[in-house]
């Protein structure tokens, strides 16, 4: 299945909206979806219809109960600190920058990668 254009375009503006201050971001195709690094580190992405978020593992026991989310598994092995967002979950821009904000602010305390 290819991923959904639409979630991809929303997150897109969301992020060029924001993108000064922010650093660098550059969207990259990859796990048969599409994800967007900030500063060379990846932080959201699109697979299939879902959002999937970095949000760091202080966040994730929090992130994982809440509802529409689930741990970001398509490989058959769970990524620690990595959400994925059901469509339910990031129906209004607001929900979906809550997500994007999040993983931001997690990836930017990681080390530029070049």
């Amino acid at each position: 299945m290819v991923y959904d254009p639409a979630l991809a375009a929303r997150i897109r503006g969301l992020l060029a909206d924001q993108e000064e201050g922010q650093g660098d971001i550059v969207e990259k195709e990859m796990f048969g979806g599409v994800g967007f690094l900030h500063r060379g580190n990846m932080c959201c992405g699109v697979w299939k219809d879902w959002l999937i978020a970095r949000i760091g593992p202080d966040r994730y026991a929090a992130a994982l109960a809440r509802e529409h989310v689930v741990k970001f598994d398509v490989t058959g092995r769970a990524m620690k600190g990595w959400v994925m967002v059901d469509p339910a979950g990031v129906g209004e821009d607001e929900q979906l920058w809550d997500w994007l904000s999040t993983a931001l602010r997690f990836v930017h305390t990681l080390p530029r990668k070049k």
